[in-house]
């Protein structure tokens, strides 16, 4: 979906791209009141709001979708522009986007926040986002929690609460071979010897696979070790272990 042309009746591939010179034209203009000027202004930023929806192409959220709400982040990001900073208008109209996207997404999301945890989450994100302007680093949480006369634990329940969830299938890393995902980050605090190790079925097809197999599937579910943990014990990369594993679990599938 993310990769498909015309989105929201535009046709991608022919929007059209403003140099720096027309962008301060357009936007003395748009400062006299001009409206032909902010929707040329508009139109032209168009490809910006693009590239920002690409990063958010596995959330499984319809395209069109997100589009129309970076266009709401960049409409925004126009009417509180100002020339005086001195700063380019996408370094302005990035964060805007991007924080007009996350807005929809956990308004959206399937987890169910209170509405005063997302208020004051969204309050935090908000002063946040000034403070870093501001100072060029992002504020503590004590001075948060000051600034919104709320406990500093209520500010990181907060921000806890609107993180969106992610699958234990997401992609972490990927070598160009097999790709590991979270639940290769994770340890097996229940696979432990009391519930496998008694299993005959199990226990042939384990002594079918090599020493170096067995090793590895001894170290990640009878002690419950990451991948990386594993790694560096027997001195083999994250993606040599993740590949060994899933073949030993293969051939113990075929042997049970």
């Amino acid at each position: 979906m993310i990769n498909k042309v015309e989105i929201c009746g535009v046709n991608t591939a022919k929007l059209p791209l403003l140099t720096n010179d027309e962008k301060e034209t357009l936007f003395a203009k748009i400062q006299q009141g001009d409206l032909e000027a902010r929707e040329t202004f508009i139109k032209g930023n168009l490809r910006l709001v693009l590239s920002v929806i690409q990063r958010f192409n596995n959330r499984g959220e319809y395209v069109d979708d997100l589009f129309q709400i970076g266009c709401i982040g960049l409409i925004k990001a126009i009417d509180n522009f100002d020339i005086s900073h001195n700063v380019k208008f996408s370094t302005y109209a990035v964060p805007m986007i991007i924080g007009e996207i996350r807005r929809y997404l956990r308004d959206n999301n399937a987890i169910r926040v209170s509405r005063s945890l997302r208020d004051i989450a969204y309050k935090a994100l908000s002063f946040k986002e000034r403070f870093t302007a501001k100072n060029s680093r992002e504020p503590t949480v004590e001075e948060v929690a000051k600034e919104l006369e709320v406990p500093k634990e209520s500010v990181v329940m907060a921000l806890e609460a609107i993180q969106d969830p992610i699958s234990l299938y997401e992609p972490v890393y990927h070598d160009g071979g097999d790709a590991i995902y979270v639940m290769d980050q994770l340890k097996d605090e229940k696979s432990v010897d009391e519930t496998w190790i008694d299993e005959i079925a199990l226990k042939t097809a384990m002594e079918k696979l090599s020493e170096r197999e067995r090793y590895i599937i001894n170290l990640r579910f009878f002690e419950g070790k990451t991948q990386m943990e594993v790694s560096e014990e027997i001195g083999i990369s994250q993606a040599q272990v993740s590949r060994l594993e899933k073949n030993a679990l293969a051939h113990m599938k075929k042997n049970i």
